[in-house]
């Protein structure tokens, strides 16, 4: 429906800007980008104007646990595989809530783990195990699970609440990434880019495991903020 197309969007952990500019161009919206990075919003910029985009995308360095925007801001949050890398969970909910606008939608696309089962408190040892390790090659502070998110929604009384697993559709993309790697062309660059890079790779085999045995999962999390 052209008229519920989202006028004003802000794309939280935005990287490059992809997303952002896709956005932007498919429903010719305002799009606004964060990122912790200055080198990434940099380049996010710089495709923009390369694309004639500078006058509906821009991008700045913040953090999204203190968004630097005013109140119900937003028609569409959005947050793809940023999730995983905030500390505090509660806090990056409540700053995706906090900026959207009354009747906005807000998505998030993150890597959780599995769901516990009814008489389960915490994951498996092994499981547990198989995380840290990755948390400890890509940085990450500790996992939730999708059921956590939509939690954390209904505590803030969000509504239309969804959320979707999408790991069939994505695990398919670390294989892929290894067969990239093994190259020439991937084992050079992969030798240039220095040991954080190559002991991120290093763990890829762990987050195939993950995802092979069900522990990792790839998800989609979509609610609205109540209208005014």
């Amino acid at each position: 429906d052209p008229a519920n197309r989202p006028k004003r969007i802000v794309d939280v952990g935005c990287g490059i800007g992809g997303s952002s500019r896709y956005l932007a161009r498919k429903y010719g919206a305002k799009c606004q980008g964060i990122t912790l990075s200055p080198v990434q919003a940099g380049r996010a910029n710089a495709l923009a104007n390369a694309q004639g985009l500078a006058d509906q995308v821009c991008f700045e360095v913040a953090d999204a646990l203190n968004q630097p925007f005013p109140d119900d801001q937003f028609d569409l949050v959005w947050s793809m595989e940023s999730g995983e890398h905030m500390p505090d969970k509660p806090k990056f909910v409540k700053e995706l809530v906090r900026v959207a606008a009354p009747g906005g939608t807000i998505i998030v696309v993150t890597w959780c783990h599995r769901d516990l089962g009814p008489s389960e408190e915490s994951l498996q040892p092994w499981e547990q195990k198989l995380l840290n390790r990755i948390c400890d090659a890509y940085y990450l502070p500790e996992w939730c699970s999708t059921s956590d998110y939509v939690k954390l929604f209904q505590s803030l009384s969000l509504q239309d609440i969804k959320a979707g697993d999408w790991t069939e559709n994505v695990a398919p993309f670390w294989p892929a990434v290894i067969r990239s790697a093994l190259t020439w062309k991937g084992f050079t660059s992969l030798l240039r880019s220095g040991l954080k890079t190559i002991k991120g790779a290093l763990v890829m085999p762990l987050m195939i495991e993950g995802f092979q045995k069900g522990v990792i999962k790839f998800a989609i999390i979509a609610c609205r903020k109540p209208a005014e």
